[in-house]
Order: C-alpha cells, then sequence, then structure tokens
C-alpha cells in the first residue's frame, strides 16, 4: 500500500487529522499576513505599482484593451498591449475599493493564500509541523518578490499547477483537465504564464521516467494536454500577441541588463537565499534521496532561471519542495505524514480538532481586524522615493508644459498622473531599438552630447530627476536651471 492509500485509509476526508492539517496551514498563512501587514509599506516600493494600477483604471473607465502606447511621448502611437489585463484590473479594483491599502490588502491575502496551499500539499506528505515550516521559510526568502504588480496573482496558480501535475505523473495518471483553466487565467494575469508549459513538460517527463513507454495511452493523454497547454493560453484578448511579447523580453531586450530584477544572482546581496540554498545542497549531498533523473533536471532548471534572474526567486524555493516532498517522506519516514497519523495527537492538536470550528472562526475575525486596521487606521502609500508627490505638485502649481524628461524611477507616477513620459517601466515593449541603451549611456561620464541631442530631438521642456541621477551636472552645464529639489525629485527647466 502506497502513502496515499495509507493516509486515505488511517483517516476520513474531514477527520481529526485533516482538520489538524488544515489548521495549522490557516494559522501559518495567517502568520505571513500578519507579519506583512507590519511591513506594508514595503510592498509599495517599486515603481511600476503606479502604471500598473492607471492600466486597469483606464480599463474599467474605457473598457477597451490598448493597441498603441497612450502613456509616453516618445513612443506614442507605438504597438502596445496590456498583455497583464487582468492582473492590472484586480489592482484597480482594489484601488477603488480603498486606495492604496485595498491594493496592498488584496496583495497580503494573495501570499496568504500561496502560503496556505504550498503547507496544504507539502502536509499531504511531511508532518504538519514540518510543512509549514518549509512554507513559511519559502515565503519570507522569495519577499524580495512582494510588491503591488499581477506576477504576485500567479503564486497560488504555480503552487496548485506543479503540485497537481507532479501528483499525477506520481500516480501515473493523465493531468486533471480542469488544470487548463490556471492556464487561461495565468496567460491573462501575467506574462509568466508560459512557464506552465515547462512545469508541464517537465512533470511529463518524470510519468516517462516511471513508466517508460509501457503506457502508451496514458503517454498520448499527457502529450494532448501539453499541446492544448499553448493553445488555450490562447483565450486572451490579444492572443499570440500576449506569447510573442513575452518571448521579447528573454531574447534581445536590450533593457534586461540594465534593470535590477533580471539582473543575475548576487551572493552579497541575496545573503539569507544564498544560505538556503548551499543548505539545502548540503541536505541533498548527505541524505541522497532518490528522487529520479527528471526531477533532478526539474531542479536544476529552477536554480538556474533563479541564478540567472532574481526575479525568478520563487521557483526554486515554491517548487522544489513541493516536488521532492513525496521522496523525502517515503526515504525519511520519520518525517512523514503517515508516521505522524500513527502517533497520539498531542494537547495542541487534540485542542485543533476539538475546536475546529470555533478556532477557524477566530482566526478569521482576527484577519478581518487586520483588514479593518489596515483599511482605516493604518494608512499605507507608495514609496516617496517613486511618487514625486512634491516636485508634481510644483510642476502642477507652476503650469509646465511640454514634453518632460524623466528618470526611470518616476515613469510610473507621471502615468498615473496623466502625464506621457520620456521612459519608464514598460520596456518589455517599449523603448527599444537602442533607446534605453542611450538613455543609460546619457548618465555616463562621457553621456553630456547625448543628453544634450535627446533634449532637442523630444524636445524637452523640463526634467524630472531622481535626486541621485548622474546627468544632473551635465543639466547644470547646458544651462538648465533647477527650479525645484526635495529629497527625492529634481525638476530642471531651460535657461533663458
Amino acid at each position: 500500500m502506497n502513502q496515499a492509500a495509507a493516509i486515505a485509509t488511517a483517516t476520513p476526508s474531514l477527520g481529526d487529522a485533516q482538520r489538524i492539517r488544515l489548521i495549522f496551514c490557516l494559522l501559518c498563512a495567517c502568520a505571513v499576513a500578519y507579519l506583512l501587514t507590519a511591513f506594508a509599506g514595503a510592498i509599495l516600493q517599486d515603481p511600476d505599482n503606479w502604471w500598473q494600477v492607471k492600466v486597469g483604471l483606464d480599463f474599467l473607465e474605457n473598457r477597451t484593451f490598448p493597441t498603441v502606447d497612450p502613456y509616453s511621448h516618445t513612443f506614442t502611437g507605438q504597438p502596445w498591449i496590456a498583455k497583464e489585463w487582468l492582473g492590472q484590473v484586480l489592482l484597480a479594483l482594489a484601488y477603488r475599493a480603498g486606495g492604496w491599502n485595498g491594493v496592498v490588502t488584496l496583495i497580503i491575502a494573495t501570499i496568504g493564500l500561496t502560503v496556505f496551499l504550498m503547507g496544504w500539499f507539502l502536509s499531504a506528505w511531511l508532518k504538519p509541523i514540518l510543512a509549514i515550516a518549509l512554507a513559511l521559510a519559502a515565503a519570507l526568502l522569495i519577499a524580495p518578490i512582494y510588491t503591488a504588480r499581477p506576477h504576485v496573482f500567479t503564486l497560488p496558480i504555480i503552487v496548485v499547477w506543479t503540485a497537481m501535475l507532479f501528483r499525477a505523473a506520481r500516480e501515473e495518471r493523465a493531468p486533471p483537465p480542469w488544470l487548463l483553466v490556471l492556464v487561461v487565467l495565468w496567460a491573462n494575469l501575467h506574462a509568466t504564464f508560459t512557464l506552465s508549459f515547462i512545469i508541464a513538460a517537465f512533470a511529463g517527463l518524470d510519468l516517462l521516467a516511471r513508466a517508460g513507454l509501457s503506457k502508451p495511452s496514458l503517454l498520448v493523454k499527457w502529450v494532448v494536454f501539453g499541446l492544448l497547454c499553448p493553445l488555450v493560453s490562447l483565450l486572451h484578448p490579444y492572443g499570440v500577441k500576449a506569447i510573442l511579447a513575452t518571448l521579447t523580453v528573454a531574447y534581445g531586450n536590450e533593457a534586461v541588463p540594465l534593470i535590477l530584477e533580471w539582473n543575475p544572482f548576487n551572493a552579497q546581496e541575496q545573503l539569507f537565499q544564498e544560505a538556503a540554498m548551499l543548505l539545502a545542497i548540503f541536505g541533498l549531498l548527505v541524505s541522497r534521496p532518490r528522487i529520479g533523473w527528471a526531477k533532478a533536471l526539474f531542479i536544476v532548471f529552477t536554480l538556474h532561471v533563479y541564478l540567472a534572474h532574481l526575479r525568478f526567486v520563487y521557483l526554486p524555493f515554491l517548487l522544489i519542495p513541493l516536488v521532492i516532498a513525496v521522496e523525502i517522506a517515503q526515504q525519511y519516514p520519520s518525517l512523514s505524514t503517515t508516521a505522524w497519523l500513527a502517533e497520539k495527537r498531542d494537547g495542541l492538536e487534540k485542542l485543533f480538532a476539538s475546536r475546529f470550528y470555533a478556532i477557524c472562526g477566530a482566526m478569521a475575525v482576527l484577519l478581518v481586524g487586520a483588514v479593518s486596521i489596515l483599511g482605516s487606521a493604518y494608512q499605507v502609500a507608495p514609496s516617496p522615493a517613486t511618487s514625486a508627490s512634491g516636485a508634481l505638485a510644483f510642476a502642477r502649481d507652476h503650469h509646465l508644459s511640454g514634453n518632460v524628461l524623466n528618470s526611470y524611477n518616476f515613469g510610473g507616477t507621471l502615468i498615473f498622473h496623466d502625464i506621457k513620459t520620456y521612459i519608464d517601466g514598460r520596456t518589455d515593449q517599449l523603448f527599444l531599438g537602442g533607446f534605453t541603451k542611450t538613455d543609460d549611456a546619457t548618465g555616463h561620464s562621457d553621456g553630456k552630447p547625448q543628453l544634450e541631442a535627446q533634449l532637442k530631438k523630444y524636445a524637452i521642456g523640463w526634467a524630472l530627476l531622481t535626486a541621485d541621477d548622474t546627468r544632473i551636472p551635465f543639466f547644470n552645464e547646458l544651462g538648465w536651471k533647477r527650479a525645484y529639489a526635495d529629497d527625492y525629485a529634481v525638476i530642471y527647466l531651460p535657461g533663458t
């Protein structure tokens, strides 16, 4: 009898053990949510938060899917699609409901759901306390990507997708057809939906490693499922354009080397992540778990993608535990759910089981209270390093007009305030053809001639720069006058 069958016969689906698992997972999710509430402002540090919400607000207002750029003066009218429209609409709805507090609440709730799901899937094989410890550790390690952007909404999806596909492969059955709904949802939420194809392929390889060619009809079902994944992802307002736009980021995008989240792993800056990876590798080497070549390749893939691009930190820390939990449980029975089911329940676990509904109700009340606090008493706002609120108030009061040359980090707030940008965070599709490289070059020691050329080419009427923008000395040398300055932003106007 395998472990899944042992669990099924040892406890009913709504028995004490399942209730205890559920409460453990809920407590873990609540703990993460409360912790994030205490640092809610950190979720709004990204300059892209502004324009992601604005795109969603404009969609709700106009009910149209843009096909050309409406937000910059440098690339206005050029092809541009809101390929992550659904995620942006969710952010906009949250903003309409509760301002930036509403946005933060939605993001925290999504992260809490991700932690709950991870704990639930892990606790199917590992002792609940170990499962929630792993889920909590993963939640803390991927904290750098917690920001008000659509990719956060895909985290619960990728957990369910990976767990269910590798479970199907392990049990040598076809993938559940309802998973294709997740592909459609994922495709409309964020551009990383192409990862679903790759994860499905690795799960298929795991099945092949287990069953070989002994079950041709099952292999056919997996192949059909794999072919349906990209097909159903075309259920998107932009169809194949969404996939093509995603590929432009991976191949030949000049902005990628210049954006922090696309940089490769840096051990000096990601100390906790490095320590976690080294500890995990040490554990794998010492324990020598038999995970099979397909899962070994999957581990290598997730590590490679993360080491190449920081933004994919969630791939190894969320997915590797989900994929190898069954092997750990089978090879180390003392850590397994089966062993836990055979043990006597301790006092805390008995309390969880006997007071299930009361405890769940209490957690619900506490969560409602936290949301109420976040929605009223504790007001959050985007970082002043990206908002340029004082500078924009000055620009409005002094009726500054004409095209603006802005620092990259102010592009989002300009879009949000209906001011056409020089450059902003939509470099996945725009500001290409040498533009981003040229903009970067204007900040180098020999960039003054290029900056002067850009000022003339784009008929710049004023400049909004971060206080540490390296181009500030050039503006002084070119005769531009500093009209405004604070700790975060500087405004320059042409000299008269």
